[in-house]
């Protein structure tokens, strides 16, 4: 019978997340994954078999984490549709200006991933897109909402403005990166609100 694991996998998961989104999975070597996880090589790939595998589940927790808090934001109760989204472009503003006055500007793990290993890699492309399709649909709900309770523009089609919203956020982490502060996020922001008021 072998030794029972002297670790919790969660936490390893955790910090392997937190080393990947800082560098990606190119830039993350085994080395990196031992350092950060305090694992040694041979723990490292006994329970999590390859680099591949333990950074798909380190992007599952990135993705059901922010999703789950998206979520959260959207289904607020008591918020017209239009305030639900405006509260969830403040969460982007306030993560990203914390994330630089911490040294932290990696962005969005998910928009890295998009850009680099998921164009090549169709298991972790297959996270993505299931995040994707979350995100989209909570989005689309939100709209549908809003545009029942007459706070966002009825003559669009509320897919359409999902898409628009996400694309607005994944741009909002971008341009953080390139080094907008609040107030260009805060106007970035704006300006999205401002195109789906009625």
């Amino acid at each position: 019978m072998g030794r029972p694991r002297q670790f919790d996998e969660e936490r390893v998961i955790q910090r392997a997340c937190r080393e990947f989104w800082a560098k990606g999975f190119d830039g993350t070597s085994t080395a990196d994954l031992c350092r950060a996880t305090g694992l040694t090589r041979s723990s490292l790939y006994n329970t999590f078999h390859s680099k591949e595998h333990l950074f798909r589940r380190a992007l599952s927790h990135y993705v059901n984490t922010m999703t789950a808090r998206q979520g959260t934001v959207l289904d607020a109760s008591g918020s017209s549709g239009l305030e639900r989204i405006r509260s969830l472009l403040t969460v982007i503003v306030d993560d990203e200006t914390a994330n630089q006055e911490s040294g932290h500007g990696s962005g969005c793990f998910t928009v890295n991933t998009i850009t680099t290993i998921a164009s090549r890699n169709p298991d972790i492309a297959r996270v993505v897109e299931a995040d994707l399709h979350r995100r989209l649909s909570s989005l689309r709900l939100a709209i549908m909402d809003g545009q029942l309770d007459g706070s966002i523009a009825a003559g669009r089609d509320p897919g359409d403005l999902a898409w628009y919203v996400t694309s607005l956020i994944y741009g909002m982490r971008v341009a953080a990166q390139s080094g907008a502060g609040r107030t260009a996020l805060e106007g970035i922001a704006s300006t999205g609100i401002e195109a789906l008021t009625p």
